[in-house]
């Protein structure tokens, strides 16, 4: 953007030449994504194929080897703070302490926000997620699927607009998938960005405006939504990935 220039960039995230090795052992090889503000992206890929490693990194909980990312235009590099305020992260892990309560675990994560009328907010977003009646409890006691729900009132308790969503049904139990899916689909609706890895093929493809294929850390299919033919989709993932049904 030139100086002086007030028009934000259309782009939500950005990445270039994204690199991740541990090691000798690349786990992603020189990404470049590009996600408008409100959108919901979908990232496909077997296990190993760097899908987490993307996630880290756009969230960043993970430094690059090499590239870049870009929010709102800013590398989040040289912006961390104000990237994270920007950012809420659902993942399998919840982020959540076990020993405490609840309420405890909210706002411990509210006032690192500097949120002002915390207590309003956790209200709110426990209501949302369905869980008032457990907010004095201890997070180590709830079920699987209630500390995922909580795991979401954490991530969207500052109101960001960019969630990134790792695989957040990993675990859980087909009622707790349903129950979690209605609370995520309440929150990622209108202007949110949305940054979502899978690996239910028709559950991605519903939800997204924009899919990605992950195969060893290189993006080997791409596409807009709407040039997809969802019924063609399974096949063509298995092609890119080498995988067999």
């Amino acid at each position: 953007m030139a100086e002086g220039d007030l028009s934000p960039t259309p782009w939500a995230i950005e990445t270039h030449g994204l690199a991740k090795s541990f090691g000798n052992i690349p786990a992603l090889a020189g990404i470049d994504l590009k996600v408008k503000r409100g959108d919901h992206l979908t990232v496909f890929g077997p296990n190993g194929a760097g899908k987490t490693t993307l996630i880290k990194l756009l969230s960043t909980l993970s430094k690059p080897s090499g590239g870049s990312v870009l929010l709102d235009g800013l590398d989040i590099r040289k912006t961390p703070e104000q990237s994270r305020s920007k950012l809420g992260v659902v993942s399998h892990s919840t982020f959540l302490y076990p020993h405490l309560t609840v309420s405890e675990n909210l706002r411990f994560y509210g006032k690192m926000y500097g949120l002002a009328n915390l207590e309003r907010r956790i209200e709110e977003v426990i209501s949302q997620v369905q869980l008032k009646a457990r907010l004095h409890d201890r997070v180590g006691t709830l079920s699987r699927g209630m500390q995922q729900r909580v795991a979401i009132a954490r991530a969207v308790l500052h109101d960001p607009p960019v969630m990134l969503l790792d695989e957040p049904e990993t675990g859980l139990d087909p009622h707790a998938t349903v129950m979690m899916r209605a609370v995520l689909e309440h929150f990622t609706s209108g202007e949110r960005t949305v940054v979502m890895t899978t690996h239910n093929l028709a559950r991605g493809l519903e939800l997204a405006d924009q899919v990605l294929i992950l195969h060893e850390g290189v993006v080997v299919y791409q596409e807009v939504k709407q040039e997809i033919d969802a019924a063609a989709f399974p096949e063509i993932y298995d092609r890119c990935t080498g995988m067999r049904r």
